[in-house]
């Protein structure tokens, strides 16, 4: 049983690191730099180093103000993955503005979860409820709304109920039971949840 949960670990980890290779940053959101600044409680703490600089950040979009020749969304931003999406159930690691040039529908991005990347424009007083925030104004140049998806992971199937043991010292090789059959029988399937694009 021992070897059947290590082997079962073992295949976990190998498909993750698999589909960890295939993560790429969807090209709206790729931006110029190489390593953009995606720290916001860092850049919080010295905003003023950080002006004029490209960022990407991302998070929920909480409110959406149509101005003149601007849209600018409020966002609850979260730490990204590795393909720039925002990490589900992460807290928020603070609010920013992001202002994008024209008019934005915010029935399309309203409490929606966006990627946005841009230059820093330095911070802006606001409010959240009655309390007063400094918030980090971005110029967006390329943003990304991500969708919702859910699929259900079934448990690993089976394996052959027989296998194939090899020599050893005291004897010839033979096909006989396998100890780990049905180990999985009855395991739950689980539902995942992940945004794309």
């Amino acid at each position: 049983m021992r070897y059947a949960v290590i082997g079962q670990r073992a295949a976990l980890v190998l498909a993750t690191v698999l589909l960890a290779g295939c993560v790429t940053v969807p090209d709206a959101i790729k931006g110029h730099s190489a390593t953009p600044q995606d720290d916001l409680v860092r850049v919080m703490n010295a905003p003023q180093l950080y002006v004029g600089q490209e960022s990407r950040f991302g998070g929920k979009v909480v409110k959406v103000s149509n101005l003149n020749g601007k849209t600018r969304l409020e966002i609850a931003a979260q730490p990204l993955d590795e393909g720039a999406r925002p990490t589900l159930g992460a807290a928020s690691n603070g609010r920013l503005y992001a202002d994008i040039n024209g008019f934005v529908d915010p029935v399309d991005v309203n409490q929606q979860m966006v990627t946005v990347v841009g230059t820093i424009k330095g911070t802006e007083k606001g409010q959240i409820g009655e309390a007063s925030y400094n918030y980090l104004v971005i110029d967006v140049s390329g943003y990304q709304r991500w969708r919702v998806s859910q699929q259900v992971v079934m448990p690993p199937q089976p394996m052959d109920p027989w296998i194939w043991y090899g020599p050893t010292r005291h004897r010839h090789g033979y096909w006989g039971p396998n100890p780990w059959y049905g180990f999985n029988m009855g395991a739950p399937a689980q539902v995942q949840t992940f945004l794309t694009e």
